[in-house]
């Protein structure tokens, strides 16, 4: 079965750290970019950060820079996101996604495989 499985997510005060992976099952991530994309409740779905196949290539959405960090071990088959600084408006469901292409922040479309997500909850 091809899956990808999120984890990490939780209950974290403003100004907290957490570290989302994403591994694959079934299939090599090596040949896929991987986005992460949240959803807040009552908002459209968007694009966080995404990584080339190699991670010589890096895409962050605006809101995120210079927070949040997208790393990839494909030896372990794995896609992590480092949050820094979390705010309560990056509350939301986190989901990854795999891409054969080239990825983008910009657009969840052409994903290939969707994980089922990871609630983050910012809050004091």
């Amino acid at each position: 079965q091809l899956q990808l499985v999120e984890s990490g997510g939780g209950l974290v005060q403003p100004g907290g750290s957490l570290r989302l992976s994403c591994a694959a099952s079934g299939f090599t991530l090596d040949y896929y970019a991987i986005g992460w994309f949240r959803q807040a409740p009552g908002k459209e779905r968007e694009g966080v950060s995404c990584i080339s196949k190699t991670g010589g290539s890096r895409q962050y959405a605006d809101s995120v820079k210079g927070r949040f960090t997208i790393s990839r071990d494909n030896a372990k088959n794995t896609v992590y996101l480092q949050m820094n600084s979390l705010k309560p408006e990056d509350t939301a469901i986190y989901y990854c996604a795999a891409h054969r292409g080239v990825c983008s922040v910009l657009s969840g479309t052409g994903y290939d495989y969707w994980g089922q997500g990871t609630q983050v909850t910012v809050s004091s």
